[in-house]
């Protein structure tokens, strides 16, 4: 019997898009994922603002960086610190992308983002079931903040481990974005169950009000004093 791949199994890491990648100085093969994604979807134009939630190793950020130029911006967080030389108008942020406030980040006036991506996964334990939730829950994460951040018309690309919720975290984007799509890239790795959800149009009735974080969670100058 063959046995079942690991959805994090790295056996086949040097296939040809590993390759490709390495001789084209990207950080990681799944540049070529968002790539594929923007060419059917137009995720990015010149000027936009973006945040990249789980950016390391950050090629996603150097595709994005090209595609929104000079005039745009990017943001993006992960647990790691990325290590790679970005343009000026690329900042990251080490942080944990369930305690991350954007209030904390940009101010509480700060200027909503036309896009939020993600190709955030769990630290894999090898039990199919357990992974599969844990990266359905950072999908759900994924779409909070982009309620919370993205401007009405916002776009949205969020990947995530196909298990029995994939139907519920469809039909939770088709009901908070004029289109809603699956899709599975070219590039993603035989056996792997990785699917990506993209929003286009983010519904103004959608929209969440970003919240401070509570009194306790912030820096003593910055709590209320009661006199």
């Amino acid at each position: 019997m063959a046995r079942r791949k690991k959805l994090n199994d790295r056996s086949g890491r040097h296939d040809p898009a590993y390759l490709r990648a390495k001789r084209e100085n990207f950080a990681a093969r799944a540049i070529y994922k968002l790539e594929e994604i923007d060419k059917k979807y137009r995720l990015f134009r010149r000027g936009n603002r973006v945040i990249d939630l789980g950016c390391w190793p950050g090629s996603w950020m150097q595709y994005a960086a090209e595609k929104v130029g000079d005039e745009g911006y990017i943001y993006g967080l992960d647990l790691r610190e990325v290590a790679l030389a970005l343009p000026s108008w690329v900042e990251t942020d080490v942080a944990d992308v369930y305690a991350w406030n954007p209030i904390e980040t940009f101010g509480e006036d700060f200027a909503r983002f036309n896009v939020v991506m993600s190709d955030m996964a769990p630290q894999t334990t090898g039990d199919r079931h357990s992974d599969v939730y844990r990266s359905e829950e950072l999908c759900r994460r994924a779409f909070e903040i982009g309620r919370t951040v993205l401007r009405p018309g916002g776009k949205i690309v969020v990947k995530v481990f196909q298990g029995g919720g994939f139907r519920e975290l469809l039909r939770e984007l088709q009901l908070t974005y004029q289109e809603a799509k699956p899709f599975h890239a070219r590039n993603t790795r035989s056996g792997s169950t990785e699917q990506y959800l993209i929003g286009r149009g983010l519904k103004a009735s959608a929209l969440l009000k970003p919240q401070p974080p509570p009194p306790s969670e912030l820096a003593p100058s910055e709590a209320t004093t009661i006199e």
